[in-house]
C-alpha cells in the first residue's frame, strides 16, 4: 500500500490527492472483495466441519463436493421478501443491519495484512479497533428493540448483559500486550515479536483473550443471544432477506477479522513462524523478491488465521451452551479476577526488564 503510494507519486502528472484517492478505493476494493469470498468459503468449512465432527455429510449436493452451497444460499436470501413489520420502528429496524455490517468492514481495514499494506494503519490502532468493534453490539441491541417482539428483545438484553462482562476482560488482557510491546500500534506490535511470539510471554493473556473473544463473537458456549431452543434465534428473528444476510455476513466476518487480531497480538501476526522467508530462502534476495515476501506475508497471516478459526469450529461442536447465569458468573468471579492478577504480572516483568 505504502509503496504503491510512492510509486504514484512519481508520476508527474497525477496530482497527489488523486494518488492518495486512488490508492484507497483500490485497497478498499480488495479488502470488500476479501470479505465476500472469505465468508463464503467459513460458512462452507464450517458446515463441512461440523459435519465431520458430528459424523454427518454435510452439504454435497449443489456442486462438487458441495462446494456451491453458499453462493446459492447468498441467492437465495438476495431474492426473498424483506418483511416489513407494522407495529416495528421502521427506521431503526432496517439501520441496525446496514450498519452492524458496516463497522465490521471499518475493522478489516484497521488490520495490517503485510508490512506494506494496510488501509487505515494508526498510532492508537488497538484502541481505535475495540472502539469500531463496539458499534456492532450497539446495533444488534437496537434491532431486537426496533422488532417490538419479545424474544428478539430478551436476545438484545441477553447480549447487552454479556457484553458487559467480556468487554472488560479484553481490555485487561490487550493491555497485558501493550504493556509488553510499549505501543498500540497493531504494525509495531507485529514487528515487537519478530524475535518471540507474545504466546509464550503472555500464554495466561492469551487463554483469557481468546475467551473472551469467544463470548463477543455470540459463539458456543456463550452463544446466549441466539439460543435457538429458547428465544427463536434472538435478536435476528424478525429479520428476512438481505436484511438478515447483512447480520449473517457481518457474523462471519467479524469471526475471521477477531481470529486475525488474536494472530496479530499473540502469534506474531504476518511475520513467518521460523523467522525465515520462504522467499528468501528459494529466490535469494533478487530484485523482484521483496514482492513476494508480501504476498508471503499475507499467507502467513491468512494461514494462522484459520487454524484459529478452526479451533473456533471445533470449540462450537464440542462443547455446550452455558446458562446467562453460568456464564456471568465465570466472567466476574473467575476469569476478571485472573485478568487483573495477569495484568499486574506482567506489570511487574516489564519492571524488572
Amino acid at each position: 500500500m505504502n509503496y504503491l503510494l510512492c510509486t504514484l507519486f512519481e508520476i508527474k502528472w497525477l496530482p497527489n490527492i488523486w494518488a492518495i484517492i486512488f490508492v484507497s478505493v483500490l485497497g478498499f476494493g480488495v479488502i470488500i472483495s476479501l470479505l465476500v469470498l472469505t465468508v463464503l468459503f467459513l460458512v462452507l468449512a464450517e458446515r463441512k466441519l461440523l459435519g465431520f465432527f458430528t459424523q454427518r455429510k454435510g452439504p454435497n449436493r449443489v456442486g462438487l463436493w458441495g462446494v456451491l452451497q453458499t453462493t446459492a444460499d447468498a441467492i437465495k436470501l438476495l431474492c426473498k421478501e424483506n418483511i416489513e413489520l407494522l407495529s416495528s420502528d421502521k427506521f431503526i429496524f432496517t439501520l441496525a443491519p446496514i450498519m452492524a455490517f458496516a463497522s465490521v468492514i471499518l475493522l478489516w481495514c484497521l488490520i495490517p495484512y503485510n508490512s506494506e499494506f494496510h488501509l487505515i494503519n494508526s498510532s492508537v490502532g488497538v484502541l481505535l479497533y475495540f472502539a469500531i468493534a463496539s458499534i456492532p453490539m450497539i446495533f444488534h441491541f437496537l434491532a431486537g428493540y426496533s422488532s417490538n417482539n419479545k424474544y428478539s428483545l430478551l436476545g438484545s438484553y441477553r447480549s447487552l448483559g454479556l457484553t458487559c462482562s467480556y468487554s472488560i476482560v479484553i481490555m485487561l488482557s490487550v493491555m497485558s500486550v501493550i504493556f509488553l510491546s510499549e505501543t498500540m500500534d497493531l504494525d509495531k506490535i507485529v514487528l515487537f515479536q519478530s524475535n518471540t511470539w507474545m504466546i509464550f510471554s503472555n500464554v495466561l493473556g492469551f487463554l483469557i483473550f481468546f475467551i473472551a473473544i469467544l463470548a463477543k463473537l455470540n459463539r458456543c458456549p456463550f452463544d446466549l443471544a441466539e439460543a435457538e431452543s429458547e428465544i427463536v434465534c434472538g435478536y435476528h428473528t424478525e429479520y428476512s432477506g438481505m436484511r438478515f444476510a447483512m447480520f449473517f455476513l457481518g457474523e462471519y466476518a467479524e469471526l475471521f477479522v477477531m481470529s486475525m487480531l488474536v494472530v496479530i497480538l499473540f502469534f506474531g501476526g504476518y511475520l513467518p513462524p521460523f523467522g525465515m522467508y520462504l522467499a528468501n530462502a528459494f529466490m535469494g534476495n533478487c530484485e523482484f523478491c521483496s514482492y513476494f515476501i508480501y504476498f508471503e506475508q499475507t499467507i502467513w497471516l491468512f494461514i494462522k488465521t484459520l487454524i484459529i478459526v478452526f479451533v473456533i469450529i471445533w470449540i462450537r461442536a464440542t462443547l455446550p451452551r452455558l446458562t446467562q447465569v453460568s456464564t456471568l458468573n465465570m466472567f466476574w468471579k473467575y476469569i476478571i479476577p485472573i485478568s487483573i492478577f495477569n495484568l499486574i504480572m506482567i506489570i511487574m516483568m516489564r519492571a524488572l526488564w
